[in-house]
């Protein structure tokens, strides 16, 4: 256990944004799902710009990688496309 008042304020902030940062990590995957599964190509539209920003949100702040944030954005703007 810590001894020092600035490592026990640290262990505290460290959980509070682990849980927010696990939170929006789980909402934006579940947005991905439901992009997927949509086969309307207007409302796959109207998702897109919202799971965009989800996944921009998430990489900005370091909860995945850059890399992963494009290839996913790539992927569902793919997809959209797609849609008849």
């Amino acid at each position: 256990m810590a001894n020092h008042k600035s490592a026990l304020k640290r262990i505290r902030s460290n959980e509070k944004k682990r849980v927010l940062n696990r939170y929006q990590h789980k909402t934006t995957r579940n947005a991905i799902k439901a992009l997927r599964l949509t086969t309307v190509k207007s409302e796959a539209a109207a998702k897109l710009s919202a799971v965009i920003s989800m996944i921009d949100k998430l990489a900005k702040k370091n909860v995945i990688h850059d890399n992963k944030a494009s290839n996913l954005k790539s992927k569902l703007t793919k997809h959209v496309a797609k849609l008849a």
